[in-house]
Parts: C-alpha cells; structure tokens; sequence
C-alpha cells in the first residue's frame, strides 16, 4: 500500500465526530476535486509503499479501537482487502472514506461515502476536468457499497444551490435513508467552517439531514496528522 501518513487523532466529520482513531491515509486519488484538503493524496501524491502486515502491526501500536482508512482514495489500493480484514480480526471498527467510484470487498463497520458533485470539478478545463468529471458518478458502484455495508453519505457544501443537486441525486437512491446523510460546509479554516455553517445548519434540518462538522479543523486548524 502507498501510505501518505499515520497518525492518531479525532474524527472530526460524520457520526463518529470526536472519537479517538488511527488514520491510515493513502495516497492515489482518481478524481482531482478543486477544494481538496489532502492535495498531497491528489495533486501532488506522495508516500511511500508499505507492505500491509507491517502497516498492521504499526496501527496495532495504537491503544485506540477505531481506524479510518483514508485517502486520497483508499479503494484504489489492492491489498486495503485483507488489510481491512486482519484489523477487523484483531477487534478493531473500522471506517473507510471514499467518494464511492471504486468497489473492493472490503471489511468495514462504516463505509463513509463522499459523493462528488459538480461542485467539485476543477477550474481549469482540460484532462483532469474531464476525467474527474467522467469518473465522478459511479452508480453501480454506490449501489454495490449500499448493499453490501452499512453508510453514511457526506455531501460537501460550498453555495445554497449545491442543496438542489444533492436532493437530484438522492432521487437516484431511494435506498439512502435521510438520517444517513450528512452536510458539510466546504472549507479550510474554521471561519469559512462557521459562515457556512450558518445557512447550512437550518437548510439541513429543513431537509431532514444532518449537519457535520470539521471539528479536526475547529480544533487544530488545517494541518496535516490531524
């Protein structure tokens, strides 16, 4: 596995927000979102290749029950399969991110899916525009996630209209119940968090969804090993 770093810290997003993990974060991603916050998975990936039962060992250092397998996207990574399933042997819950374009059969208790939505593609046209907007729905994919694992879904947000296409594609998936979704503000600084977060909360409860935080931002800023 191509690791970009390992490190214990707090889910800051979603239904496990403020629990103690190990984040296993992958470097390799197949889309190019413009407001990604890991742009050293994406843009400019780096790391170095692990074999994964030593990587386990190392997660297994840690007194901590919750691992987050991160990216990046994680899914790319071949052997995140029987990685998941020695951590899920040694009694550890397991979380995978992913923007749900790959499918692996994977062992996890969450599978955290970030869909990307046309908020997300790249400024600038060109090859990564268009492949990031060719590779960025993946339906059969989601469907395959669905069935096979318990999810949440993350939408992020960056403008009032980017609720309009969530709802669109949430008509695509009638098997996503609504306590499963959660919103999130886009942004990288805990006042772009909060003045988002200020329309956002209301327009969530509104739709009945929920309203996720970046507490690992509010907390510690945009830094990397947290």
């Amino acid at each position: 596995m191509r690791i970009a770093e390992l490190f214990q810290s707090i889910q800051g997003e979603g239904e496990f927000c403020g629990t103690t993990s190990v984040f296993v974060r992958t470097t390799g991603c197949n889309l190019r979102c413009w407001f990604c916050d890991t742009p050293y998975t994406s843009w400019q990936p780096e790391g170095m290749l692990r074999d994964w039962r030593e990587l386990l060992q190392d997660v297994l250092k840690f007194d901590c029950q919750h691992v987050v397998l991160t990216g990046g996207e994680p899914l790319l990574q071949a052997t995140i399969v029987p990685f998941s399933q020695a951590l899920r042997d040694a009694g550890r819950l397991v979380t995978v991110e992913t923007a749900g374009t790959v499918f692996r059969p994977v062992d996890a208790d969450l599978m955290s899916i970030s869909p990307k939505m046309s908020n997300s593609s790249p400024h600038e046209a060109g090859r990564w525009q268009n492949r990031h907007e060719r590779d960025r729905r993946r339906p059969s994919v989601i469907r395959e996630l669905i069935a096979r694992f318990r999810c949440q879904f993350k939408f992020v947000i960056d403008q009032p209209s980017d609720l309009d296409e969530v709802q669109e594609y949430l008509r695509e998936f009638s098997e996503i119940a609504a306590d499963q979704v959660w919103l999130m503000p886009q942004g990288v600084t805990a006042g772009d968090l909060t003045a988002r977060a200020e329309w956002l909360a209301p327009a969530a409860a509104a739709l009945g969804f929920r309203l996720s935080p970046r507490q690992h931002i509010e907390l510690f800023g945009h830094v990397r090993g947290t």
